[in-house]
């Protein structure tokens, strides 16, 4: 059974830092990363990390603020939020994502995780 579980989402003032988890079960992955998706608006890339050589991928709009990384031996993948913006205020979904000369792409909603609701008061 295919498993991304997130957890660490909460209301955060803006300024501040948060970190999401996502553990992953239940199938093989070239890599795991990050969607997000506002209410009303569109889904948006935030981050993807390939499995076998942890090279990394961010959205425009968070570069230099998170930071993906993962503890392999625990299949756990970590998105550290800092410096968050109210504009950050999303759910953010765990998904299978891969790379392809050299930008991500992300499997379909079989391989997201329910996702995890972030708040950004100003």
């Amino acid at each position: 059974e295919v498993q991304l579980v997130e957890s660490g989402g909460g209301l955060v003032q803006a300024g501040g830092s948060l970190s999401l988890s996502c553990v992953v079960a239940g199938f093989t992955f070239e890599g795991i990363g990050w969607l997000r998706q506002a209410p009303g608006g569109p889904r948006e890339v935030v981050a993807c990390m390939t499995r076998a050589d942890r090279r990394t991928y961010y959205g425009d709009s968070i570069k230099g603020r998170f930071t993906i990384s993962s503890d392999a031996a625990a299949n756990t993948y970590y998105l550290q939020m800092n410096n968050v913006k109210p504009e950050d205020a999303a759910t953010y979904y765990c998904a299978r994502c891969g790379s392809n000369d050299g930008r991500p792409y992300y499997y379909g909603q079989d391989y997201w995780g329910k996702g995890t609701l972030v708040t950004v008061s100003s």
